[in-house]
């Protein structure tokens, strides 16, 4: 109304789509039409934050699950986040109207201010606040991009050092402990976490193979077997939400004469989708990883095979880290 609209004029828009209200925050609406193109993991919750911080002076910041989705940190389930907000202040958390209020201090260097964007709290500061909130796995997917974007672990440390005493900080410590940037996805971070519990030995993150000249990068590895994480991403067009730029079926054939050599140089091999993660899909996985590791064993043995322990090291000292393209 204060820059000429009737209310009549509104409420027209709003009839007809071109506006729409945001969710949950009372005043606030968005472009119909950019709000109908946002997908619920990540633009409709970054949205709904954004929206929710117009309501509010400047002494509160995004934070936790909010602040996530402003550095694009992945959670385990955006769908389900609540908006996140902090100021300076001691003790107490409150929820109200899906909002959750923290009062809890931080660092001058741990707020990041911009003209174009509302107030939120830094990479560091929400991967240990997330820890926090939502436990060890989710702090761990939340330190393994945090690392994976170069934020020294050392930073991590002193994001949390003040919370001595803060509830959840025994996760924190355990998540940043165990954190990996090599770790590429959190689905990559979600297989080492459910490999590890398998209990058989140290997981080897992007285990490197030299075979018929071609340079292959095993996600996961123990002793003679390789863990790769499968996700439909992979198989789906960059156009429809994946990451494929080929046609479906040379993909997958790609993907399928990849494993052949793998196989070929005396490892075994097991997949891991997304299912295998949670409840009986992950009590069922854990069953199905050991007994094809355990058949590894027999084959191969239990040690990674000294032809394979030399090439490894000589490789990573030669390319350090995973070429994406390989």
């Amino acid at each position: 109304m204060d820059s000429g609209l009737s209310p009549s004029r509104i409420t027209g828009l709003l009839r007809d789509g071109s506006l729409v209200p945001v969710p949950g925050v009372r005043g606030v609406y968005a472009d119909g039409a950019t709000w109908r193109e946002l997908d619920d993991f990540h633009g409709r919750p970054l949205a709904r934050a954004r929206a929710v911080a117009m309501t509010k002076n400047r002494v509160w910041a995004l934070s936790h699950d909010s602040a996530a989705l402003m550095h694009r940190m992945p959670l385990l389930d955006p769908r389900r986040s609540l908006v996140h907000l902090t100021r300076p202040g001691y003790g107490g958390a409150w929820r109200r109207a899906g909002i959750s209020h923290h009062y809890g201090r931080f660092a001058a260097g741990e707020l990041i201010e911009s003209p174009d964007l509302p107030r939120h709290l830094s990479i560091a500061r929400t991967a240990v606040d997330i820890a926090r909130e939502h436990g060890e796995l989710a702090g761990l997917v939340a330190c393994d991009w945090a690392l994976r974007q170069g934020i020294p672990r050392s930073a991590l440390i002193e994001a949390y050092l003040p919370m001595s005493h803060w509830p959840g900080v025994i996760d924190v410590r355990a998540a940043v402990e165990r954190a990996d940037p090599r770790a590429e996805s959190a689905a990559e971070t979600l297989g080492r976490d459910l490999v590890e519990e398998l209990g058989v030995g140290d997981v080897d993150v992007q285990f490197p193979l030299l075979t018929e000249g071609r340079l292959v990068w095993c996600d996961l590895r123990i002793g003679n077997h390789v863990f790769e994480v499968q996700g439909k991403i992979k198989y789906t067009a960059k156009g429809s939400g994946g990451v494929a730029e080929r046609p479906i079926t040379e993909v997958v054939w790609e993907e399928k004469k990849r494993s052949r050599l793998v196989r070929a140089e005396g490892l075994g091999m097991s997949e891991i989708i997304y299912q295998d993660f949670w409840g009986d899909g992950r009590a069922g996985a854990l069953r199905r990883l050991r007994a094809e590791y355990d058949v590894t064993c027999e084959r191969f043995g239990p040690d990674l095979h000294p032809r394979l322990a030399i090439q490894a090291a000589e490789l990573r000292a030669k390319f350090g880290k995973r070429d994406r393209a390989g």
